[in-house]
């Protein structure tokens, strides 16, 4: 990652598979003030799919993604509105 992220959240889904993860994540971002950052880690393949999806149905941003040691991490800004 060339630029640091300020994360104010975390949100572990390991070990869960779709919907969870998605489902989750929306009920952290609906607690989480506008511009924040949470960052998401999950296992399920799916998520590569889902979360962006997701942050573009919302109009939420999707800062960074990647796939390590067999997990995705995300990093998603909440939308300002």
């Amino acid at each position: 990652m060339s630029e640091h992220i300020e994360v104010q959240h975390e949100l572990d889904t390991c070990g869960l598979l779709c919907p969870e993860p998605v489902m989750m994540l929306h009920n952290k971002v609906r607690d989480m003030v506008s511009g924040e950052v949470v960052r998401v880690i999950a296992t399920d393949p799916s998520t590569q799919r889902d979360i962006p999806k997701f942050c573009n149905f919302l109009d939420h941003e999707l800062l960074h993604s990647e796939e390590a040691d067999k997990q995705y991490i995300y990093m998603i800004r909440k939308a300002v509105k």
